[in-house]
């Protein structure tokens, strides 16, 4: 793997059953990159993220993050390695604190002093969450929730997120905030993200590079500024 590739996915194929989700799927992404992946429902995305994450295993091919085999790791060794996920729907804990949320995405790392800067870090990026720091996460707003999941994410100090349907159930006026405060963690932090999200228009705004996949395998790939002037794009998928 060159030094510019973080992750390099190598021709994994996934099944659900006897059902092949994903066919020798083959991208990569560069550090402090945001790449999007955009399809239709059922085409993919959300297998691939999880199948990076460790959730499912591939039947075939390989995952490589730095140089290092994850392909078949369990979630918490990939967490480790610096991939966490922000599943679609946000998954809150929501009888848990937020706070408690917070402290959770943290449980991987073993310096105190790291968790405490990361902590400061998202009560700076997310100052709403710290005004509701006691509030039980299921009593937040959608955006709000969007918030704490990905800060919750961050606090496994990460160097790849995969984020699964960001605006899901979003008004455009908060899908904006999000999109905003997730170009602001990839500028400040460096942190590279694979975007999966069902809002192609937002998706080729927000990142460098796209990927287009079709019944579980890509068809379709280059620069998102690019790429959201092709004419298979636009009228499949940006309408």
């Amino acid at each position: 793997m060159s030094e510019d590739t973080l992750l390099k996915i190598n021709g994994i194929t996934v099944n659900y059953g006897v059902i092949e989700a994903l066919h020798n799927v083959s991208l990569e992404i560069r550090p402090g990159e945001i790449l999007s992946v955009i399809g239709a429902n059922g085409a993919g995305k959300t297998t691939l993220l999880k199948t990076i994450a460790g959730l499912l295993k591939p039947k075939g091919g390989n995952i490589e993050f730095e140089d290092c085999e994850i392909s078949g790791l369990k979630p918490e060794k990939i967490v480790k390695y610096g991939v966490t996920m922000v599943p679609e729907g946000r998954r809150v804990f929501p009888d848990l604190s937020v706070k408690e949320n917070l402290e959770l995405g943290g449980y991987s790392l073993d310096d105190r002093h790291l968790k405490r800067e990361l902590y400061e870090l998202i009560l700076t990026t997310f100052p709403r969450l710290g005004e509701r720091l006691k509030q039980n996460a299921g009593t937040l707003s959608g955006g709000e929730q969007q918030m704490l999941a990905m800060g919750r994410a961050l606090m496994s100090n990460p160097k790849l997120l995969l984020l699964d349907e960001p605006s899901m159930g979003l008004s455009p006026i908060i899908t904006k905030e999000i999109f905003a405060l997730i170009q602001l963690i990839n500028k400040e932090k460096h942190i590279s993200m694979i975007l999966v999200e069902q809002n192609a228009h937002m998706a080729m705004e927000h990142s460098q590079r796209a990927y287009v996949i079709e019944n579980g395998s890509i068809v379709m790939e280059g620069e998102s500024s690019v790429l959201k002037h092709d004419t298979r794009v636009t009228e499949a998928y940006l309408g």
